[in-house]
């Protein structure tokens, strides 16, 4: 698994997974407990790009959220593997 740091939200990390483009595991640490277990379990076997697309630019504080940050999270993690 790897991990994101996350900025303005009360999650302080994510836990992740991605196998052939597709999200296999996500785990919040921190953030409020039913919204990031159902924002977990809603990504897990999608492909990186839906969840991309579906969760970016969600707000919530700070001009972010916990699923923006997962979709940023995806994000860097898609540019690392283009490289």
């Amino acid at each position: 698994m790897k991990t994101y740091k996350t900025t303005g939200t009360c999650a302080r990390a994510i836990n992740y997974e991605v196998t052939d483009g597709v999200v296999t595991a996500c785990e919040f640490v921190g953030g409020c407990p039913g919204n990031t277990q159902g924002v977990a379990k809603l990504v897990v076997g999608r492909k990186v790009e839906d969840v991309i697309a579906l969760l970016k630019g969600v707000q919530c504080r700070n001009g972010t959220s916990c699923p923006d940050q997962l979709a940023r999270a995806l994000e860097a993690e898609r540019t690392i593997q283009q490289d």
